[in-house]
């Protein structure tokens, strides 16, 4: 069981027997004597994916879900749904591309990813901070865009996602993006 005062973010607690996890959290002290502290908090439903504002008591206890996350490998996309390798039990799993949507820019075969199994079922993937890519395609920078300020132009990576990268890449460099914001980050160390 888990109480108010033992939220975190990344936090997994059972509400009215759905699961949630803790994105933030705030106590707010009431002012006129007698009334209860409020925590508020930003939680994500950890099926739906949609985010929501749930105000509860101070000291409300919660129970936790059975989520278990565990490492697992991309294999293959097939008809409109994902295919993943456990890699501590090698079974295969399914996500449907619904689910996918905000991930395929940046997945590529046999990427190592983070899944989240609620009651032993597959429910979300999520990828690396930081993942490597090779640029495909890309304009050469001409020796006069040097203008004040962060000059970029745009860049097409191996899985097709266009990524803005500085002048001085050029095509078959492998870069280093920031998977969460879709931004160049670094070259890759050779």
């Amino acid at each position: 069981m888990l109480s108010t005062s033992d939220f975190k973010r990344g936090a997994y607690i059972l509400v009215d027997g759905e699961p949630y996890t803790v994105l933030d959290w705030t106590v707010q002290t009431p002012s006129a004597r007698g009334a209860a502290t409020l925590v508020r908090t930003r939680v994500r439903h950890v099926l739906t994916q949609a985010v929501l504002e749930k105000t509860f008591k101070s000291g409300d206890k919660f129970d936790e879900p059975d989520i278990d996350q565990r490492e697992v490998q991309f294999l293959y996309e097939s008809g409109g749904e994902y295919v993943f390798l456990d890699q501590e039990t090698y079974e295969q799993y399914t996500l449907p591309a619904s689910a996918m949507e905000r991930l395929t820019p940046y997945l590529t075969e046999n990427a190592q990813l983070k899944a989240l199994f609620y009651e032993g079922n597959l429910v979300s993937v999520e990828l690396p901070q930081f993942m490597e890519f090779e640029v495909v395609e890309t304009e050469p920078g001409a020796r006069g865009d040097t203008a004040a300020g962060k000059v970029t132009k745009p860049a097409r990576i191996s899985t097709g996602a266009s990524v803005k990268v500085p002048l001085y890449i050029e095509v078959g460099e492998r870069i280093v993006v920031d998977t969460t914001t879709g931004e160049f980050a670094r070259r890759a160390k050779s």
